[in-house]
């Protein structure tokens, strides 16, 4: 699949700070656009259908599922979770770079289908220190918080998989540095030759 967008795959242990990063990049960037993801997992907070995820039932999950509507899909702590195949396809396609926020196991699924995403696993600069942001969160319950903790264990090991990694001990620092790895990439000549064909072709490289 040689768009002539950009394939950005954002994934990190729950509390990492991987959506503010996101988020802020997106308020930095007016040429990057974000994938919302499917889930079966309830609204939180101000969350709301459309914006931070389409909020959709288990039997609507596993029908898409079976119509191959999904990019890739997941379950993370008990809930669901998939990227729309057409909605990618159609904005890179469009020239958009896109963004998703996503779990390891839904990254790894995407480098094998689209090998020239370029994947970015946030990290936290300790495991205390993700306690405490989950802590100071207020979204979840202790039991909930213990599972979490638990399952970073496994998803911080796959860091080792990704592109870059980023830490995230001083937000300012890792927004700098995400924002880097997106300008970067776009300098990159296969980057260039599929979101500029037309340059190349003048100079006669393609």
């Amino acid at each position: 699949m040689e768009y002539p967008g950009n394939l950005f795959v954002v994934a990190a242990p729950s509390g990492a700070g991987k959506s503010s990063l996101v988020k802020a990049l997106l308020e930095l960037d007016s040429h990057l656009v974000v994938s919302i993801s499917h889930t079966t997992r309830p609204p939180r907070g101000q969350e709301q259908d459309g914006r931070e995820y389409w909020f959709i039932s288990e039997p609507e999950f596993r029908g898409m599922v079976e119509r191959g509507e999904f990019f890739e899909w997941a379950e993370v702590h008990g809930n669901l979770y998939g990227t729309s195949r057409a909605a990618i396809e159609a904005r890179m396609r469009a020239g958009e770079d896109v963004v998703l926020e996503i779990d390891w196991q839904g990254a790894r699924q995407i480098k094998e289908i689209f090998p020239n995403a370029i994947a970015v696993f946030i990290l936290p600069p300790s495991y205390e220190e993700l306690l405490q942001r989950l802590k100071r969160r207020g979204e979840d319950s202790p039991d909930v918080i213990d599972q979490r903790m638990r399952n970073a264990r496994t998803e911080v090991a796959q860091a080792r998989h990704f592109d870059y990694v980023i830490i995230n001990a001083l937000f300012e620092t890792a927004l700098f540095d995400l924002k880097t790895v997106v300008h970067s990439q776009r300098l990159k000549y296969a980057a260039q030759l599929r979101s500029k064909p037309v340059v190349f072709r003048a100079l006669e490289l393609s």
